[in-house]
């Protein structure tokens, strides 16, 4: 089941800004850039970058995920391994607030997501 519209604007705004707050300087995001897709109940935060071949075509590299179960008012926050699987993130594996998932991601104690 998908977020309601008003669940989903209120996240457009804080992944928003956290991505915002998060970019490089303009002068390098054609190389790097930082990107948020809101998509039936997830969120996910990922990095934008030219692919090494054809410089031309954009690929996005995943970075964190949370996904929201509404019977249980829990965000589930998710990372991507090497295998290219999103796994749960076990220091914090389930959290009551989008805030407190992008607070998870910004402080990156186990450098998961930004490496």
């Amino acid at each position: 089941m998908a977020l309601s519209e008003f669940k989903k604007k209120k996240c457009e705004k804080l992944i928003g800004e956290f991505v915002e707050r998060h970019r490089p300087p303009p002068h390098i995001r054609g190389q790097l850039d930082l990107g948020f897709r809101v998509k039936g109940q997830s969120v996910e935060i990922f990095e934008t970058r030219p692919m090494w071949r054809q410089l031309d075509k954009i690929t996005e590299i995943p970075m964190s995920k949370a996904t929201y179960v509404k019977a249980q008012r829990i965000w589930k926050v998710y990372w991507q391994r090497a295998d290219l699987k999103w796994h749960r993130y076990e220091p914090d594996p389930e959290v009551g607030s989008l805030e407190t998932f992008l607070d998870i991601v910004d402080q990156d104690d186990y450098a998961c997501f930004f490496g």
